[in-house]
């Protein structure tokens, strides 16, 4: 009998407010509950929680590591891990692809939450690429901020920052202050 555990890679993406920190919080929780050992892993350029946490617009929280890299998540991986848990995907860029899956053949359970657009509606990597070689996706929607439906998008509200959308390191991580969830009728109103 094959004693491998089956690893297996879960996406969490949509735009911003759409609850995707907290689906994986939820997550997380419940790996926790059913005595699994979980690593949360965040970026360092991340620091709207503060430090050694991950935590959701609702105020739901779990303590994290910072990386700065996608390369420096296996090295924090520790014996007895299960799941790994990873937040802000976009922040990795296209390097987390190969880490992740790497993981996942390894035997976790890898859950990974991002942003599926950038605030002027283009994919974002490297949530599609995840997307495409995950066993689960799970694609949430928030609530237009002009007209109630689902939004599926999100818009800066100020132009502050002129460098690429796509570009994981724009210097530019905010919050409600600066974005708002958008359906596809209002994304460019």
């Amino acid at each position: 009998m094959d004693d491998r555990r089956d690893g297996r890679l879960e996406v969490i993406a949509g735009p911003m407010f759409a609850g995707k920190t907290e689906e994986l919080v939820r997550r997380v929780h419940r790996a926790q509950i059913a005595r699994r050992g979980v690593l949360v892993v965040a970026h360092e350029l991340d620091t709207r929680s503060g430090p050694d946490r991950v935590a959701s617009h609702s105020g739901l929280e779990v303590p994290s590591r910072s990386v700065g890299t996608a390369a420096a998540i296996p090295g924090i991986v520790a014996d007895g891990t299960e799941l790994v848990a990873v937040d802000e995907a976009q922040f990795f860029g296209p390097a987390l692809v190969d880490v992740v899956t790497s993981l996942a053949d390894a035997g976790l359970t890898v859950v990974v939450a991002g942003l599926s657009v950038t605030f002027d509606g283009r994919a974002f990597a490297p949530l599609p690429e995840l997307m495409a070689v995950a066993e689960s996706v799970t694609k949430l929607t928030a609530v237009c901020a002009v007209c109630g439906r689902d939004a599926a998008f999100h818009v800066r509200l100020a132009a502050a920052d002129t460098q690429d959308a796509l570009s994981p390191t724009s210097g530019h991580v905010g919050g409600s202050e600066s974005y708002e969830a958008r359906c596809r009728r209002h994304r460019a109103s």
